[in-house]
């Protein structure tokens, strides 16, 4: 249980920083154009990642590499996303491929985005958290009021020590607790809640069967 949970701080959308005495290398989160798209698309089945947006990651942020027509938007999350306990931990090995409904592309993926533009300015967690709270505040990012969906199914993924999860679709339900789902355990792959539950930031995890793990389809090397 205690490696699924640290899995599950690595996979999931809030932000958080390596520690003030870490040293920041852009080759660290970097990845070749072409690979981070390939990864990126690998979250959704096909029918939805290609037609997505697809963002990949600069050295200021997220940038739009292709223009979708669907309303979602896939991208490669780094090791900042860590939810729940924003811990001043950091992984330069992570890459976790999700991709975002219409709904969760307008709501999660800007605060998604302001936390690797922090991050990538090598702001410490407490900064990051702060400016994070204040943009909030100032009405600068969209609260989360209702149901959004992101699929997370790419057999690339390295979401922590473990590397690999099992696919699944991340459900972002504000307030929702585990009591609303039954107490599930989260070892039997049944649906549960995220530690955050009865949050604005309350995500329902619900894994999907292996079989639906999705490999990116890599650019050959020349």
């Amino acid at each position: 249980m205690k490696s699924f949970v640290l899995i599950l701080f690595s996979i999931l959308c809030v932000s958080s920083a390596w520690s003030q005495t870490a040293q920041y290398d852009p080759k660290d989160y970097t990845m070749a154009p072409d690979a981070e798209m390939a990864l990126a698309r690998s979250a959704a089945p096909d029918n939805i990642s290609s037609r997505a947006t697809i963002k990949i990651l600069g050295s200021a942020g997220y940038q739009e590499a292709v223009k979708g027509d669907n309303g979602f938007t896939c991208i490669v999350m780094r090791g900042w996303s860590i939810p729940f306990t924003r811990k001043p931990e950091y992984n330069g090995k992570i890459r976790a491929p999700i991709c975002y409904d219409p709904n969760a592309s307008r709501t999660v993926l800007p605060y998604q985005e302001l936390c690797a533009k922090l991050g990538l300015q090598g702001k410490d967690v407490e900064t990051i958290n702060r400016e994070v709270a204040m943009a909030y505040a100032m009405g600068e990012l969209p609260k989360m009021e209702t149901t959004a969906f992101a699929y997370m199914w790419s057999a690339d993924q390295n979401v922590g020590p473990a590397g690999h999860w099992h696919p699944h679709m991340m459900v972002y339900a504000p307030y929702y607790t585990d009591d609303m789902l039954g107490k599930n355990d989260p070892s039997t792959l049944a649906p549960f809640v995220s530690p955050d539950a009865g949050t604005p930031f309350a995500i329902v995890i619900i894994p999907v069967p292996e079989d639906k793990a999705i490999k990116a389809k890599m650019p050959q090397q020349k």
